[in-house]
Order: structure tokens, then C-alpha cells, then sequence
């Protein structure tokens, strides 16, 4: 579909919304002044017209540029969006009692004539409905998006050389460096991470949306996160450039190759299909790290059994792969000795409820495993629920997370 028609079908859909929702607007307002209603129904339109304006106007302004200003053209539409369809489903309701009235009345046994007229209650009802939305996007944007939570879990583990009982590390996932709007609240969740001081730290992928440049304002904030058995780090499906367009495939490897420079900038070590070994007192602990695999539509450039090549005797491993997925789809099959696995990728979807042990998101009907410590017979796996956010420049419910795990050996 061309990107003409998609804004035509977009539109339509808007606008159909808008007058559905303003008919109740209408029923509230009829006992105002004549210019109070005037007044209203400019300030309603008058929204709708800017954001579809925006919406038209968004192609053409710089990404680079004009990165906030479009982060806030589609936030804008996307909240006013969602808020209509709420207040919709409500006015639905009513008109539903309306017709199943109107049939009511028709009936020959019906002696009492019931209105048919919109109901005051549900159209105040779906004002408020409509408004919900509206309050909680924007205060997940203003208060979520950067509230930073250091979770903690504490692994025991069999397997675990005695040399490593007690070992901190650190897990940081999903920065997305090209959706951040507030470089010092970036700057404090890093700060909260070095104070816990962690022994060997992990960045589990996505470090950008779509292009590389996305992450130069950021890379001296992220060199910081550095630990004394040192910082690893892998690639995630949004750093392969697969949702950009790009004019060609040496363009595309171009930037893949700029971004793993940027790793090495901040002193991450990157493992593309690779491992390392890490060792105290004579003792060893595999380090594994996996390039993007994921069950469905996503590019697989994991290739597990290279990664793995050579640590076939190791006693202990830790394997770093993106997406939770790839957790049931082959490694617990493949290579069942591996100990524990990181993956983010899920962001708990940016929306949810967490309550104590309760946790629950939308994205747990697409993703099994989607945030905090799963297990499975001997093996663990952690899903991080990701440092920054895309698309919705916000969360709600569903907090940024920089994780701590403490293995010990049982």
C-alpha cells in the first residue's frame, strides 16, 4: 500500500472518530451560550486540523533535525488516537441501547414509550473514557519513561565455579538511543547502575532504532557503564538497520560497521557469534554471546552452534541473546548446558501492571517469556525489561530496569 493511500485510510478512520465522539460533545453542550459552543467546537476541530497537518508535514522535516518535533507529531496523534476510540466504544454502548430502544417502542405490547435521545450519563461517560488515555500517555511520557528501577534476583546455581559465588552483574537492554528527549535523565539511570558497583556487565542489544547516528550524543554516557571482569555486549534487531531504507546494501553494512565501532568506543565488547572466558583464581566462566534470532518475521544472524564453538568443556556459561524466543526455540533444546541466559527485546511492551509477584502486559500473548527470571529445569533465563522505549516515547506501568543478578553457588 502506498504511503498516499495508508494516509487517506488513516485520516478517514480519524475523522470518522472525531465526528462520532463530537456528537456527544454537542448533547453536553446544548444548554451553553451560543458562543461558548462556537468556542468549543473551534478549539476541537481546530486540534484535529493541526494534527493531521502534522501528520502530512512529518515526512518532510529532517529526522536528524527534527527528531523531537516528529517524536511529538506521532505521540500527539497516536494519544488523541487511542482517546477517541475509548470514548467510542463508550458512545457505541448508548447507541446500542438507542436502537434496541427504538425497536422497543415499535413492539404492539409496549405501553411505556422509552427516549431514544443520547443519554447524558454515557456521554459524560465516554468524555471521561476518551480523557484516561490522554492522562496516562502523557504522564507515562512525563514520569515513566525515564524512571529508572534497579530489579534484583539472586541465582543459585550447581554448576557454579566456587571462585564465582556471590559474582554482581549488571544487565542493561534496549537503550534506543534514538527515542531519548532527556540526556540527564539518561545520565542518572547510568549513574544508578555504577553505584551498584557490579562485577562484570552485560548490554543485551538495541542499542539504536534504525541508524547509527542515533547514538553519537549518547556514547559517553553509555562508556561509563565498565565493570572489572568487563562490559559484553551483542547486537539486537533494531541495529541491523533492517527498518531503514537505505540507497544501498553498502550503505546498510556501513552503518552496521559504524555501530560496531561505537561499541568499542565505549569499551564494550562485542560478540558477534562469539565467546569469551573469563577467569578468578584459576576458574572459568564461559561468555557467549549470540547476534539477533528471533522465532517469527525477524532476520535470524544467529548462529548458536558457532557461538558456542569451543566451550564445550566449559563448566559453567552465560549466553547473551536479544530475544527471549530464542530461549524454548534452540537453546534449551540445542544446548542444554547452558546456565543462564540474558535476552531484553520485549520491553514488557512498555505498558502493564506489575504488583508485587503479579505481573502482566499484552506482550506476554505474543512473547512467553517476557520479563524477569524464567526457569526451566536446571537452566534460567533473564528478560530485561529494556532501559529506553520506541514508538511511545513513554511507559506505563512497565518501568525502565536496570538489573542486578547475584550468582551463588548451591
Amino acid at each position: 500500500m502506498s504511503r498516499i493511500y495508508f494516509l487517506i485510510i488513516l485520516f478517514g478512520i480519524f475523522l470518522a472518530l472525531d465526528f462520532y465522539v463530537f456528537a456527544v460533545v454537542r448533547v453536553l453542550t446544548h444548554e451553553m451560550s451560543p458562543s461558548w459552543r462556537r468556542g468549543i467546537a473551534i478549539c476541537y476541530w481546530g486540534v484535529t486540523i493541526l494534527l493531521m497537518l502534522g501528520v502530512l508535514l512529518y515526512n518532510q522535516a529532517d529526522p536528524k533535525e527534527y527528531k523531537d518535533a516528529r517524536m511529538v507529531v506521532l505521540t500527539s496523534f497516536a494519544i488523541f488516537f487511542f482517546a477517541k476510540i475509548f470514548a467510542s466504544l463508550f458512545i457505541l454502548i448508548d447507541d446500542l441501547r438507542r436502537v434496541l430502544t427504538y425497536f422497543f417502542n415499535l413492539l404492539p405490547f409496549s405501553e411505556t414509550k422509552y427516549s431514544t435521545s443520547r443519554a447524558t450519563f454515557m456521554s459524560q461517560t465516554a468524555l471521561i473514557a476518551g480523557a484516561i488515555p490522554i492522562a496516562a500517555m502523557s504522564f507515562g511520557i512525563v514520569s515513566g519513561a525515564h524512571d529508572y528501577r534497579v530489579r534484583r534476583r539472586t541465582i543459585y546455581f550447581k554448576s557454579l565455579p566456587k571462585a564465582f559465588d556471590g559474582i554482581r552483574i549488571a544487565q542493561v537492554s534496549d537503550i534506543h538511543a534514538g527515542s531519548f528527549f532527556n540526556k540527564t535523565a539518561v545520565k542518572g539511570g547510568v549513574n544508578l547502575l555504577l553505584q551498584e558497583k557490579p562485577d562484570i556487565a552485560f548490554f543485551t542489544g538495541d542499542l539504536v532504532n534504525n541508524r547509527s547516528e542515533e547514538a553519537e550524543d549518547y556514547l559517553d554516557i553509555f562508556k561509563k557503564i565498565n565493570a572489572p571482569l568487563g562490559t559484553y555486549s551483542i547486537m539486537g534487531n533494531h541495529d541491523y538497520g533492517d527498518y531503514s531504507q537505505w540507497p544501498s546494501d553498502k550503505s546498510k553494512q556501513e552503518n552496521i560497521k559504524r555501530l560496531h565501532e561505537m561499541h568499542s568506543y565505549m569499551g564494550y565488547d562485542l560478540l558477534l557469534n562469539q565467546n569469551r572466558t573469563i577467569k578468578i583464581d584459576g576458574q572459568a566462566v564461559a561468555i557467549l554471546g549470540c547476534e539477533n534470532w528471533g522465532s517469527g518475521r525477524f532476520t535470524k544472524y544467529g548462529d548458536l552452534t558457532k557461538t558456542v564453538k569451543g566451550t564445550e568443556d566449559q563448566e559453567f556459561k552465560i549466553l547473551l541473546s536479544h530475544d527471549p524466543s530464542h530461549w524454548d526455540a534452540q537453546i534449551r533444546p540445542q544446548q542444554p548446558d547452558i546456565d543462564l541466559t540474558l535476552s531484553g527485546h520485549t520491553h514488557g511492551m512498555q505498558f502493564g501492571i506489575e504488583i508485587g509477584n503479579f505481573r502482566w502486559s499484552p506482550v506476554k500473548y505474543r512473547y512467553k517469556q517476557w520479563a524477569d527470571l524464567y526457569q526451566k529445569s536446571n537452566q534460567y533465563l533473564y528478560v530485561n525489561r529494556g532501559y529506553g522505549y520506541i514508538g511511545y516515547p513513554g511507559r506505563i506501568g512497565i518501568l525502565p530496569e536496570i538489573t542486578i543478578l547475584e550468582l551463588k553457588k548451591s
